[in-house]
């Protein structure tokens, strides 16, 4: 259907061909870019956050620093990058001061080998306050005594990472986990302001946008909404299963840890026989 004239009843075969399309496909499989991404911008959020919850000089000043981007409209963050990486500008030429030369450096968004990661890297630096200051509150809500304890036993800077920050904030790393990879199934902003979703860059919501809006195939685009609705639930549902599994969920000991002890305890009672 288109937004006005007659409508046709075609059952499935919309569905089928948001996995036929080269387009709809290739913008499914994009999603990879942004997926890894986000584990990079959680790794360096957590990072920082490690870092920023206890007192370090001018830690509010780096804060603040971290956390701006966010604050910053997309659309406004579409526009700087764009100029940043385009040929000659800020990036070229902050390159070329370093030592390199122009002819030598790539077309930062029309060279297909790396414009998805130039733009993903946009998602990057926008986010990774936010995720850092989610880590930092849960860090810094954990008992202080238990630094005190291991800083007594001889515990290090990774040690109290591992035994004590990361047990105790696993509820917040699944829910930045998931909000970092459902928005990466759903970006629109970074590509179709950069790029407008040409050479390669047509993420599945740019896909979905020039499908009903410019080519006015409302029918195509809505499935495409819905095939998006169930990617999204079932990654969520997916990383809620490992969260249990490995983690476990609030007092509850993983469910991974339960059966081990289900199974030594079994060992041990039919070794006693």
């Amino acid at each position: 259907m288109k937004y006005i004239g007659e409508r046709k009843f075609v059952g499935l075969k919309n569905y089928s061909e948001v996995f036929s399309r080269k387009d709809c496909f290739q913008a499914l499989k994009l999603s990879g870019y942004y997926i890894a991404a986000s584990f990079l911008q959680l790794g360096i959020a957590l990072w920082f956050a490690s870092i920023l919850s206890f007192r370090v000089k001018g830690g509010s000043l780096y804060k603040g620093f971290l956390f701006f981007p966010y604050l910053v409209c997309g659309i406004a963050v579409g526009f700087i990058f764009k100029f940043f990486y385009t040929r000659g500008f800020v990036l070229d030429t902050v390159l070329q001061w370093i030592g390199f030369d122009l002819q030598s450096l790539p077309y930062w968004l029309k060279d297909k080998k790396i414009n998805n990661i130039s733009i993903t890297a946009t998602s990057v630096w926008r986010y990774t306050g936010q995720n850092m200051v989610l880590f930092i509150g849960a860090i810094m809500s954990v008992d202080s005594t238990l630094y005190e304890a291991a800083a007594i036993d001889g515990a290090t800077g990774w040690n109290k990472f591992r035994y004590i920050i990361l047990p105790s904030i696993k509820t917040i790393i699944v829910l930045n986990m998931i909000l970092s990879i459902t928005g990466s199934l759903s970006v629109f902003e970074p590509p179709y302001v950069i790029t407008g979703g040409e050479f390669g860059t047509g993420t599945y919501f740019v896909i979905m946008n020039k499908l009903a809006h410019e080519s006015q195939k409302v029918g195509l685009a809505s499935a495409m909404a819905i095939v998006l609705f169930v990617l999204i639930l079932v990654a969520t549902l997916l990383q809620k299963a490992g969260e249990w599994y490995f983690l476990g969920v609030g007092d509850q000991e993983p469910i991974r840890n339960i059966r081990r002890q289900k199974r030594i305890a079994k060992q041990a009672e039919e070794g006693g026989r």
